[in-house]
């Protein structure tokens, strides 16, 4: 039931059609069985592609890459709330928890795109299920599956790892004392590695065609320019501020006092229980990596976090519902649970009172304060009309110069509708077919012979070379580049 019902909300307010930015790259992979990608193995995450492109054989390439990722969310809500019934034999507090996270602005965003963080969080809550029922039977078999699902995170996405980390350390204490066998570690180690199997191949692909170890496995950890991201030490005063604000979106409602209390529960089983020691050492260790992390979508990385925090919510709803009878204090809480809608609806209003809204770019149809702080996105098909009508409007032969964002849609529109091959769209994410390869050597040529337009003209989004060269004259929804002695 808990997974029927969050299904028909994803669906329900799942994007209609095409997306921008790394959801519609994931929605161009699609279309192209492309399950490796061009940005390193950090960010192939071949399982999600391998379940999204058998899902494209039953429609639309788009739209099944959207729904494969609402199903997937739905499946975690659902593998929260069993987590929480088997743990504090509960319904209601295995209700708020699974409501908590299903609410929370970061997961459910990522619900209604084509996505890889849900999926991780699936997997990660499905671990500490058979973790849980380990501790409560002893059998080695729970351990077993763990170790598959584990490895079936790593091949969706090295957040994975993070969990991996704790699992070792509790294997080794279990090894240590008498609990488990080499002989289990060793069935387990097999048992990971088919889950992650998928990457493996990947990455054994890599090895043999670049003959560089080192650097094969630098790609499966950072990709290909992102290692001092991943590594990073240092926090700014802006990076606080900007995580605490994410973090408030997610956890706007009055339930929040559940999961400091749940954190409390927690803590003073730590020492003597197994399992409350590993979801503490999640959740600090998710809270932690996500919050020194700098790359621009970092807050997508708190997801779970979330899951954990709502685990926490779960514990406190339970610690509560124990100490205090009567009928009001359980109509309350789910009451609670739901407070966080009326904070997304007024988000987006809010962000612009405080001069927080303002990008360095509008992108056509598309409210950039709407489109980030509220997670349904129900008849939102401004990246479909964007892309039908900049390649529509383009003079024939035309390149269009397209940064990260805005590609995706349009190459996807182009190839998958057959809509003006004879445009050209070149970007770091992907190209046209028979695209030429854009330099500062060959820019003027191209341009003496073709008509080179621009999605934005401004420093990030567009080549500097070219906006240190060009003009730019808007023309439909892009913009002409013309030479600055020729405007």
């Amino acid at each position: 039931m808990v997974f029927v019902g969050a299904a028909l909300l994803y669906v329900a307010t799942s994007a209609p059609s095409l997306v921008w930015q790394d959801s519609g790259l994931i929605q161009w992979r699609v279309l192209n069985r492309d399950i490796e990608g061009n940005m390193g193995l950090a960010l192939s995450h071949p399982l999600y592609y391998l379940i999204a492109i058998g899902a494209s054989f039953l429609g639309d390439p788009a739209r099944m890459a959207t729904l494969t990722t609402a199903l997937i969310s739905a499946w975690a809500v659902a593998n929260l709330f069993l987590l929480m019934g088997l743990w504090v034999k509960r319904t209601l507090p295995a209700a708020i928890a699974a409501l908590t996270l299903a609410l929370s602005h970061t997961f459910w965003w990522h619900a209604t795109v084509p996505e890889t963080y849900n999926l991780t969080a699936a997997l990660l809550l499905a671990e500490l299920v058979v973790l849980l029922q380990y501790g409560n039977t002893g059998r080695v078999r729970y351990l077993y599956i763990l170790a598959l699902l584990n490895g079936l995170g790593v091949a969706n996405h090295m957040l994975a790892a993070i969990s991996f980390v704790c699992y070792a350390v509790l294997l080794a204490s279990l090894l240590m004392h008498g609990q488990i066998r080499m002989r289990d570690v060793g069935v387990m180690a097999a048992f990971w590695g088919v889950g992650a199997l998928p990457l493996e191949v990947l990455f054994v692909m890599r090895w043999v065609q670049t003959g560089d170890l080192g650097g094969t496995i630098a790609s499966a950890l950072f990709g290909d320019r992102w290692r001092a991201d991943v590594l990073n030490a240092s926090i700014t005063a802006r990076i606080v501020v900007e995580n605490l604000m994410w973090i408030g979106l997610n956890l706007a409602t009055p339930n929040v006092f559940l999961l400091i209390l749940g954190a409390w529960i927690v803590a003073l089983q730590v020492r003597r229980c197994r399992f409350h020691r590993v979801v503490a050492a999640l959740v600090v260790l998710y809270l932690a990596f996500a919050f020194r992390y700098t790359v621009v979508d970092r807050y997508a990385f708190f997801i779970p976090f979330y899951c954990m925090a709502a685990i926490l919510v779960g514990i406190g709803a339970w610690e509560m519902l124990e100490r205090f009878s009567g009928r009001a204090l359980p109509v309350v809480l789910v009451f609670f649970a739901f407070w966080t809608i009326p904070a997304y609806v007024a988000a987006p209003m809010l962000a612009r009172e405080l001069g927080l809204a303002e990008r360095p770019r509008q992108l056509p149809y598309r409210d950039d304060a709407v489109y980030h702080l509220r997670p349904w996105r129900p008849g939102d098909d401004g990246a479909a009309r964007f892309a039908d009508e900049a390649l529509g409007n383009t003079a024939r032969d035309g390149i269009i110069l397209a940064d990260a964002t805005a590609a995706p849609p349009l190459l996807y529109t182009q190839k998958a509708r057959d809509k003006r091959p004879d445009v050209k769209v070149v970007s770091s994410v992907g190209s046209s077919d028979g695209a030429p390869q854009i330099t500062p050597e060959i820019i003027d040529e191209i341009a003496a012979t073709r008509t080179v337009y621009v999605v934005t003209p401004a420093p990030g989004y567009c080549p500097e070379y070219v906006l240190d060269r060009y003009e730019f004259a808007a023309d439909g929804l892009l913009y002409r580049a013309v030479p600055r002695d020729g405007l």
